[in-house]
Order: C-alpha cells, then sequence, then structure tokens
C-alpha cells in the first residue's frame, strides 16, 4: 500500500508499504479516505516539532471507513464511516483512572510519537474510532481540530452570556470561538492576520473582532464595556502572545492556554494574585468531546464547509504542501483525500 513518509525536516517520500496485519481484538483495519493538516504537521516539516521523530508518517486528523473488524460491543461494522480519536492512553496511570485519557502519563498521538494517517490502511482501537451515519467524510476529517476547541470550552465551563476572548483564530482558535458559542457565551476574535479576521467577521458571523496589531486593548476594552472578558483563551502558541494575554483578563477570570509554545513563560505574581485569576491549559480531547462534536455538527448547528480551503489529493501532496506553510496563500484547513 501507499504511504507519504516524512523523512526529515523538509522532505516527504511516497513510498510502498506492507499492509496492516489482521486486526487483533478491540481493534478495526480502516480505509484512510481523508487527512486533515494541522499546524503542527507544519511544524513537523519545519523540523520545529518538539515531539516528532523522524522518518515519520503524519496524520493525526483523520477520516476513515472501516474495512476488517470483528463483533464489538461498539457495534461496529464494515463500511461504518469514522473520525479517529488519535490519542493513545494507556488506561491504568493516575490520569487515565480519572477520565483524563488526553493527558495520560505514557500518552502516544498518532502522527506524532506514532505512524499516522497519511496511508491508505491502518490498524485503530476500537475505543478510538467515532463513528457518524450522516457526515461527510471530509468533515469527519476535521473533527479532531473541532475537539481540542470543545476540550478547552469545557475545561474554562463558561457561563451564559459570559464574555470570552479568543485570541488567535486559525483552525484551533476558531474551534474555541465557536464551541464557545454553542455553549451561550459572548464572543470576541483576536488575531494579527487580516484575512482570519474578515473569515471570522463575514462567514462565521462574529461581530466583535480585535485586530491585534494596533492597539488591541483599547479596542477589546470597549467591546468589553471597560470590564474586560472573564473568560480569555490564547490559542497562538506565541510567547509574546502568551505572555501578554494576562492583562486581557477581568478580575476574577480564567486565561486559558490552547495554544503550545516550547519553552518558559513568565508573569507578574501581584497582578496575577491581585486579579485572584485562574490559569489553565488544555491538551487535545476526549471521547466525550468528539461525541459532542459530532452531535452538534451532525444536527447542523456548526458547518465546517467553508473552513475547508484547500483540498489534494494525496498523490499531489508532496509537491504541494510547501505552499500551504506560506501565509500569502491564505490556508485555513486543509485536507489531502486517499
Amino acid at each position: 500500500m501507499r504511504a507519504i513518509v516524512l523523512d526529515r525536516p523538509g522532505q516527504f517520500s511516497m513510498v510502498e508499504t506492507e499492509l496492516p496485519e489482521k486486526p487483533k481484538p478491540g481493534e478495526a483495519t480502516v480505509a484512510v479516505r481523508y487527512v486533515g493538516i494541522c499546524g503542527s504537521d507544519l511544524r513537523a516539516f519545519q523540523g520545529e516539532h518538539p515531539f516528532v521523530s523522524y522518518p515519520r508518517i503524519i496524520g493525526h486528523e483523520f477520516a476513515v471507513e472501516i474495512v476488517a473488524v470483528g463483533e464489538n460491543e461498539k457495534g461496529l461494522a464494515v463500511g461504518d464511516r469514522c473520525t479517529v480519536e488519535p490519542y493513545l492512553n494507556c488506561g491504568s496511570c493516575i490520569a487515565c483512572r480519572r477520565g483524563k485519557t488526553n493527558c495520560c502519563v505514557d500518552l502516544k498521538l498518532l502522527g506524532v510519537h506514532l505512524d499516522g494517517g497519511m496511508r491508505e490502511r491502518i490498524n485503530v482501537p476500537l475505543a478510538k474510532l467515532h463513528k457518524s451515519d450522516t457526515l461527510p467524510l471530509d468533515q469527519l476529517a476535521v473533527v479532531e481540530m473541532l475537539s481540542v476547541g470543545a476540550h478547552a470550552v469545557r475545561r474554562a465551563a463558561p457561563e451564559p452570556r459570559e464574555l470570552a476572548l479568543v485570541i488567535g483564530v486559525g483552525p484551533i482558535g476558531l474551534s474555541v470561538a465557536e464551541i464557545a458559542r454553542q455553549a451561550g457565551a459572548e464572543v470576541i476574535v483576536m488575531d494579527i492576520n487580516a484575512a482570519r479576521l474578515d473569515f471570522c467577521r463575514n462567514v462565521l458571523q462574529f461581530e466583535r473582532c480585535v485586530d491585534a496589531r494596533t492597539a488591541p486593548l483599547p479596542q477589546l476594552k470597549r467591546l468589553s464595556g471597560d470590564d474586560l472578558p472573564t473568560l480569555v483563551f490564547d490559542c497562538t502558541g506565541s510567547r509574546d502572545s502568551m505572555m501578554n494575554s494576562f492583562n486581557n483578563v477581568a478580575h476574577g477570570g480564567k486565561l486559558i492556554f490552547v495554544g503550545l509554545f516550547t519553552g518558559d513563560l513568565s508573569f507578574h505574581d501581584p497582578y496575577f494574585h491581585g486579579h485572584e485569576m485562574t490559569l489553565m491549559s488544555s491538551r487535545n480531547a476526549t471521547a466525550a468531546d468528539f461525541l459532542q462534536v459530532i452531535r452538534l455538527m451532525e444536527a447542523g448547528k456548526i458547518d465546517v464547509s467553508p473552513w475547508i480551503t484547500h483540498r489534494v489529493s494525496s498523490n499531489a501532496f508532496i509537491d504541494v504542501f510547501p505552499q500551504w506553510a506560506k501565509v500569502e496563500n491564505g490556508v485555513l484547513k486543509a485536507v489531502v483525500e486517499w
């Protein structure tokens, strides 16, 4: 079968490899239909991902069709279309025992720590397959992205009409903003990218947008009635943005770091204590988050069709991928069809 391997930073190759073995009990063999491209895939290509070793088959956002499976309690059958929860957890550590499978002590992420979905077939644990009878396969490929947003919002636990600021509206930030809106929060978005702000305003109908290139704090105060948001999600992964985000939180509010910066951060403790601020991180997602997102999408409450701005076949992927890293090409969400 065909697989695309990231041999080393900056170099992909298409290879022929063995088909997966017959699935073990508790597994299914699936045919990969679509793979979503994430910012972490770009970082792996650029040699900047802290957890990727080479060579690696990338792809942790993917939609599949089951081609081989035995009898199982989930009722999954050949032909079922599913999204894959790519976080393989041990099931026995302190986090897993408390239901926090997303931050397992020995977590392995398909496409990062282990070979992922950029291939024709793969064996996947049944517990990590989430079925939909109605969603198109290309939309199932972006469920993981939305689930990361859903997990962050669930961590924050917004109250009805609570004011929430989302900083950085790439795919993950958009996911946070949309799920927060579904949860009843009043959402403000902030970015330095004018095209993404236009997308938020004109396509997703977020009325309150802050252009972070020019004096963002006065804009934010004007939009929040000088009170500032009580929920702030930083989805940038930028050290400067994350350290500055403390200044955007109202007294008694919460700051949730969704984007990951691979280094050290610092903050002024008297300011932090004076606000009695809650600082949280959010990592990955759980099965409950996947199921919530699928329900919202199946109910028509979230339509990700406009989010998918770029598509390519697996045969053309290697030539096209380097162009997706360029800001001027306007990639919001790209998918690869197998």
